[in-house]
C-alpha cells in the first residue's frame, strides 16, 4: 500500500518513547519520510506549573528519545519558541506535507492543539495516547459525565482495551535538518541541586521501573501500597506522565499480577482526565460549587514551614522532605499533607497544588489537581466534607515503627516511634533541634468543622 504522504512531521510531547506510541505509528504507517520533533517551552527561570526536578526529568527523557531514534536512523530535531509557530516554521522548512501528535489531557495543550488545527497549511492528525479510554468516552446511561468515582471506574473497568503495537524497527528522517542541541537544565536557567536523589528519566529506565514494578510490587499492591516505609507502589507515575512507557502495555502486563487495587488505581487517573476535560474550571475554583468563596487563611509562617517540613508533625515533615529530595511523595503521604494544610492550617488547596506541581516528578495536572481538590473536601468525592484525617493516628496506623519517619527527618532517628503517634506533652520537643507541633490538631479540627457548617449554612441562607 502506497504512503499518503512522502514527508511528515511527528510532534513528540508527552509520549517520549518509541514502543506502542500511537501518533509515530501512525505517522510512519502512512508516511515514507518521518522528521520527530520535540519543542521546548520559551520560559525561563520560575513557572507556576513546573521545576527544576521536573525539568531534569524532561531532559533525561529527551536525551533517552533522541538517541533511541538515532539507533533507527532518525533523529531528534529540537526546536524553541511558540509551538505552533516553531511547528508550522518546521513544516514550511522541510515540506512536511502532514502534522502527526498525540492529544494532551489538559486545557492548555488542547488549545495548542486548536490553534495548530486553525492555522496548519497542510492535515493535522491528533491520536489518542495517553489513557486507555478518552475523557470523553465513559459515560452515563444519559451522557452526562461522573461526578463520583466509584460508578465511574466500574463501567471503566469493564469496557474492552485496546492491544499495545510494536516499536518500530527503523525511521527514515531526511538530513540537513537544523536543530537545537539536545537541552540541559541550563536551557530554562535552571540548575542542579546537590540534595536531589531523583529516578532517572527516559525509556530504558522507565521499561525497567515497569519490569520491577511488575514483578515484585504491583503483585502485592494491595497489601502494601500504603504503607510509605515499604516501595510498595508502582512508583510509575512519572513514566506515565512523560509516555515513556505505555498505558496500554502496563495495564495488559498488570492484569496478569491479580492486583484489582491496582487496576482501580489506573482508573483513577483516568477519572480525573474526565473531570478535567469536562469541568476544567476546577483549575481555578472548586469543583463543587457549595464549597466556592471558602475564607482560607492568608500564608504566613504556618505556610512556610510547611514547606520547608519542618511542622512538628513528623509525618508531615517527612513527606515534603521527600518531596524536595526526591521530586515523589507517596500516596498516603500526599493525603495526610494536603489535608494538614488545608484542614489544619486552612490554607488555599490551589498554594499546595502548585507547589506540589513545581517539585513532582510526575506533576499531571488533572491527578494533583483532584487529589488536592479531594483532600480539601472540595472536589469529586461522595464523602462530605468532615472526612478530616489526624496527622498522629495516621502515622500510628501506616508508619507504626517509624521508618519512613526517620529516613527523612534525620533528627528523630533516635527516638521512639511511638512518640511519632501522639502530639508531645508539656510543651517539650520530640527531639532536639526538632520544631514543636504548630497547631494542635484536635482544635483545628473543629475550627475546620464549623469553617464549612457556616459556609454551607450562609450559601443555604439559613
Amino acid at each position: 500500500m502506497a504512503a499518503t504522504y512522502q514527508r511528515a512531521v511527528h510532534w513528540f510531547r508527552r509520549d517520549l518513547r518509541l514502543t506502542d506510541n500511537t501518533g509515530l505509528q501512525a505517522a510512519l504507517a502512512q508516511s515514507q519520510e518521518i522528521i520527530p520533533c520535540y519543542l521546548l517551552s520559551g520560559w525561563s527561570g520560575s513557572h507556576r506549573w513546573t521545576g527544576a526536578k521536573r525539568q531534569k526529568f524532561l531532559c533525561d527523557c529527551l536525551a533517552s528519545l533522541a538517541a533511541n531514534l538515532e539507533h533507527l536512523g532518525s533523529r531528534l530535531i529540537f526546536r524553541r519558541g511558540s509551538q505552533v509557530d516553531e511547528l508550522l516554521a518546521l513544516v514550511e522548512e522541510t515540506g512536511a506535507e502532514a502534522i502527526f501528535l498525540n492529544s494532551d489531557v489538559d486545557p492548555f495543550g488542547q488549545s495548542v492543539e486548536a490553534e495548530l488545527m486553525r492555522r496548519s497549511p497542510v492535515p493535522v492528525h491528533i491520536c489518542d495516547d495517553a489513557f486507555l479510554h478518552r475523557p470523553d468516552e465513559i459515560l452515563k446511561d444519559d451522557g452526562t459525565p461522573y461526578r463520583v468515582y466509584t460508578p465511574f471506574s466500574k463501567r471503566w473497568l469493564q469496557r474492552e482495551k485496546r492491544r499495545p503495537a510494536e516499536r518500530p524497527k527503523a525511521i527514515r528522517t531526511p538530513s540537513g535538518i537544523g536543530s537545537l542541541p539536545v537541552p540541559e537544565l541550563s536551557h530554562w536557567g535552571l540548575a542542579e541541586e546537590d540534595h536531589w536523589d531523583l529516578l532517572p528519566g527516559g525509556e530504558r529506565e522507565g521499561r525497567l521501573r515497569m519490569r520491577e514494578a511488575l514483578g515484585t510490587r504491583i503483585p502485592d499492591y494491595d497489601d502494601h501500597r500504603d504503607l510509605p516505609a515499604v516501595t510498595g507502589t508502582s512508583r510509575l507515575s512519572q513514566d506515565l506522565r512523560w509516555g515513556t512507557i505505555s498505558i496500554r502495555e502496563l495495564y495488559q502486563r498488570a492484569s496478569s499480577c491479580h492486583s484489582a487495587q491496582y487496576l482501580k488505581e489506573l482508573a483513577w487517573r483516568e477519572f480525573y482526565f474526565s473531570i478535567l476535560h469536562h469541568f476544567p474550571e476546577v483549575l481555578a475554583e472548586e469543583f463543587n460549587p457549595d464549597w466556592r468563596g471558602l475564607p482560607w487563611e492568608e500564608p504566613g509562617e504556618t505556610f512556610e514551614a510547611w514547606k520547608s517540613g519542618k511542622t512538628g508533625f513528623p509525618i508531615v515533615d517527612a513527606g515534603i522532605r521527600e518531596l524536595l529530595a526526591t521530586g515523589f511523595m507517596h500516596n498516603r503521604v500526599r493525603m495526610i499533607v494536603a489535608m494538614f494544610l488545608t484542614k489544619d492550617l486552612h490554607l488555599d488547596w490551589r498554594l499546595g497544588e502548585q507547589f506540589f506541581a513545581q517539585h513532582l516528578l510526575d506533576g499531571e495536572i488533572a491527578s494533583n489537581n483532584g487529589g488536592w481538590q479531594w483532600s480539601a473536601g472540595t472536589g469529586a468525592d461522595a464523602a462530605p466534607y468532615f472526612r478530616i484525617q489526624n496527622p498522629w493516628s495516621q502515622t500510628k496506623r501506616f508508619d507504626p515503627q517509624g521508618e519512613y519517619i526517620k529516613r527523612w527527618v534525620p533528627e528523630l532517628v533516635g527516638v521512639d516511634p511511638k512518640r511519632f503517634q501522639v502530639p508531645p506533652e508539656n510543651d517539650r520537643p520530640i527531639a532536639k533541634g526538632y520544631p514543636l507541633p504548630i497547631v494542635d490538631h484536635g482544635e483545628e479540627r473543629n475550627r475546620t468543622l464549623e469553617i464549612f457548617k457556616t459556609h454551607k449554612a450562609a450559601r443555604s441562607g439559613h
